[in-house]
């Protein structure tokens, strides 16, 4: 009856509220409204619907008697939200998926945040022995997986590969945050080693001979459809909405962003592709010179997806449906295809021109030039070579093709391999003889007042490898 009674009163007394927060942003609630939502959570005011339930690959709605563990007054700390497995979501491994959930009671805003790390496609990447250059999670998402990354925690360090540190979306961040890390977040784990476009089973044999045949599921979109469907079903639709990942998570963010938007009927809606580009390589072309990403393209195509095989449904074949433009042969043509049917939608890629993570996944494993080098500094200056010819004529003629695309490419950080721009912190990211940084980038593609997208790329080879080196960093790759 109390419970009853408070509602009451304060549905009356933020009806009548007509006062917002200082500088207010759409989504931005009144602290009355937002008193009141302490009390009275949200709910969700557009559940999936019949329609969305139908397809190739349809949102689910919920799941009559399942627990999925989340608290919807659950504010200010990261929730962990279970998968039922009728979904059809499941890690590479076959394992129930899972993932984290970040509430707060004064915005509608929210970012979805896609995990980096890696990618398979054989027995070494997928199993866990290839290391960091294979699969992430290869035994599946373990529980509080992001609940426990505490940065300059020492005991939780072991966490830092998530994306926890990023002050996209580390709210405790001791010397540098950015607004995303106060909106409601969704973390979306990434197990299944396919940048979260796969839906394929596949069969890995040991090369050894020793151990039995790998079963992996490469099950990414459906577990991005999942976690979609849940959102939907629990959480108010926002005014602002941020799609954003580094490495395979920003691959995974860019190619998932038109079946995500259009689910989401948003005022403002957002894309940061944070090292993980798609260059342009035609699959039906035999000019690796003219395109280096050729080969990665075709295998990644093969191995992930039934797409031309004649074998029922493909990401790709829906995605070209979903979105006019869209070559599944070519997969660079995504940029002007979400260009054109998202001309509001605000998109930016940024990464490092001397990246030699994504570089190696790209190249060294099917080019022998490359690939046999015996000096490591010749390698990666030969990945870094291409990956910057790749650059200037497969990616940056593509994006300033459009109205709404924006790119931030610095040279160099000692950190990561140069590899994603936005984790830990934002230092070392300028462009010096532009005078701009990442916060400027960020600043300017995640703004709901519009503008000319900002474009930049460094084009000074020198000064970004000196005095680039911070103990802090030293650390942190120790760990990674």
């Amino acid at each position: 009856m109390l419970r009853s009674v408070l509602r009451a009163m304060l549905s009356a007394v933020v009806g009548a509220s007509m006062v917002g927060p200082v500088n207010a942003e759409p989504g931005d609630y009144t602290d009355l409204q937002t008193f009141y939502n302490l009390f009275v959570p949200e709910t969700a005011d557009d559940p999936v619907s019949n329609a969305e339930t139908q397809g190739p690959y349809p949102l689910n709605t919920p799941t009559a008697g399942f627990d999925d563990g989340f608290e919807a007054n659950g504010y200010f700390r990261w929730q962990q939200v279970d998968v039922p497995v009728e979904t059809g979501a499941a890690c590479g491994n076959g394992t129930p998926y899972k993932f984290f959930v970040r509430r707060v009671p004064n915005k509608s805003n929210l970012l979805f945040y896609f995990e980096g790390g890696g990618a398979c496609w054989d027995y070494p990447s997928c199993s866990g022995a290839a290391g960091v250059r294979g699969a992430r999670n290869p035994e599946g998402i373990p529980d509080n997986y992001v609940q426990n990354i505490q940065l300059l925690d020492l005991d939780t360090l072991g966490y830092i590969g998530t994306g926890g540190a990023s002050p996209l979306i580390y709210t405790n961040h001791p010397y540098e945050r950015f607004k995303t890390s106060e909106w409601n977040m969704v973390y979306v784990p990434y197990c299944t080693g396919d940048i979260y476009v796969g839906d394929k089973v596949q069969v890995y044999e040991d090369p050894e001979g020793v151990e039995p045949d790998l079963v992996w599921h490469h099950n990414g979109l459906r577990n991005v459809q999942s976690v979609v469907s849940w959102v939907k079903n629990n959480l108010r639709t926002p005014a602002q909405l941020l799609s954003t990942g580094c490495s395979a998570g920003g691959v995974g963010a860019l190619a998932n962003y038109s079946k995500l938007r259009g689910h989401f009927n948003v005022q403002y809606a957002y894309l940061l592709d944070d090292s993980g580009p798609l260059f342009n390589a035609p699959v039906s072309s035999n000019d690796v010179n003219s395109y280096p990403s050729l080969l990665l393209h075709r295998e990644v195509i093969d191995t992930w997806t039934n797409y031309g095989s004649g074998s029922g449904d493909s990401p790709l074949s829906m995605l070209e449906a979903l979105t006019p433009g869209f070559e599944p042969e070519r997969l660079a043509s995504l940029y002007a295809a979400l260009s054109a049917k998202y001309p509001n939608d605000r998109m930016g890629m940024t990464y490092f021109l001397a990246d030699g993570n994504f570089s190696s996944y790209s190249y060294e494993r099917f080019y022998p030039p490359i690939r046999d080098l015996a000096d490591p500094e010749a390698k990666l200056n030969f990945l870094r070579a291409v990956w910057q010819i790749d650059t200037w004529y497969n990616l940056l003629p593509l994006l300033e093709a459009t109205n709404n695309w924006g790119y931030h490419l610095p040279m160099y950080r000692d950190l990561n391999e140069s590899h994603c721009t936005s984790i830990v912190d934002f230092r070392y990211t300028e462009i010096e003889e532009l005078g701009t940084d990442l916060t400027d980038f960020l600043n300017n593609t995640v703004n709901y007042q519009g503008g000319p997208p900002l474009r930049g790329l460094e084009t000074d080879p020198v000064s970004d490898f000196i005095n680039n080196h911070d103990w802090f960093y030293v650390l942190i790759d120790s760990i990674l």
